[in-house]
């Protein structure tokens, strides 16, 4: 999977346009079935600030997610780029305006800009995740906690001559950018915490009972991937890390036990603590326990012994199908 690398002419693009996060990665083929990472970019856009109450893209939210997005397309002008798809989430799905915004983002990037199904979503993030499976793996259940909406998919594990494949999937309307707004300040209770695990619960249970989930994790050979800044944010506390590397993080199995315990270090530091943690900083501090309620609903549904954490996700997903569906150059 990534490794960061200097440019490389033959390069691909994947843009993700989230609730919270506009993110692009650039990269170019590397070995068998991987590649290196030659650029990238980040941005907090906030586009999913006041959906949940409204229904609709705000304009200082709009403004934000097109400056950003110029930023992306001024990057990717300065080097040749073999292959780009770029895609807008939740967001985009809910918002009554969000063909509106897409369209005025178009124009104003020359971006191919694109709303993407939760059936998509969770395919790219299974295919970016499944390298982590082991020969052993028969199952894994697959978790992408977002800003506008949760993930879950339920994979068939592959073999070497048979890939991954995604059996079913279930996407809630309840990320850490929803729950914050609903939520609010009562995710630092124990009550608050609470109302907002056991509302996620319910919703798990219903899609358990279709699959069978928990009864296959009794019987062993099911491996639970966490993809998301909330699992990534519990593995950089639990490992104590002194400021979070990605390198560090992505791949690692961490017990649940350890899981539990760095979800309870992060309940107990409170907004102040978690404003000055090198793993979560002021711009988070509101979605951390939100997502780590999600977690604790997704643990209590389907206890497994372990996690494995992937910081890896919609992008690295986009990058691999567009890098297999373009043949290689002719010397």
């Amino acid at each position: 999977m990534p490794t960061r690398a200097a440019a490389s002419p033959a390069a691909f693009a994947a843009l993700d346009l989230g609730t919270n996060n506009c993110r692009l990665l650039v990269a170019a083929p590397a070995g068998p079935g991987g590649f290196r990472v030659v650029d990238s970019f980040s941005r907090a856009v906030r586009l999913g600030e006041g959906l949940e109450s409204s229904g609709l893209l705000s304009d200082a939210a709009m403004d934000r997610a097109v400056a950003a997005l110029e930023a992306c397309a001024q990057k990717l002008s300065r080097r040749p780029i073999r292959g780009l798809d770029a895609v807008a989430t939740e967001a985009c799905r809910r918002a009554s305006n969000g063909h509106i915004f897409l369209a005025r983002a178009r124009a104003a990037t020359g971006l191919p800009i694109r709303i993407i199904g939760a059936r998509e979503e969770a395919a790219l993030a299974m295919a970016s995740c499944a390298p982590l499976l082991n020969p052993t793996d028969r199952r894994a259940l697959l978790f992408d906690i977002g800003g506008g909406s949760t993930e879950i998919a339920w994979v068939r594990a592959g073999t070497s001559e048979q890939p991954a494949e995604l059996i079913g999937y279930t996407t809630m309307p309840l990320g850490v950018v929803t729950l914050a707004e609903r939520a609010g300040a009562s995710c630092f209770t124990p009550e608050g915490f609470e109302a907002v695990a056991a509302e996620v619960a319910t919703e798990l249970v219903r899609f358990d009972a279709v699959h069978s989930i928990g009864r296959e994790i009794a019987a062993g050979g099911v491996r639970m991937i966490g993809t998301s800044g909330t699992v990534t944010t519990l593995a950089g506390v639990a490992l104590s890390l002194p400021r979070y590397s990605r390198s560090a993080v992505d791949g690692q199995v961490i017990g649940m036990v350890e899981a539990d315990q760095a979800l309870a270090e992060l309940f107990r530091l409170g907004r102040a603590g978690l404003s000055a943690h090198p793993c979560v900083g002021p711009e988070r501090v509101d979605f951390v326990l939100p997502g780590c309620a999600v977690f604790a609903a997704i643990r209590r549904v389907w206890p497994t012994a372990t996690v494995t954490v992937a910081d890896r996700g919609l992008r690295e997903g986009m990058l691999l199908r567009l890098m297999r569906a373009t043949p290689p150059r002719k010397r």
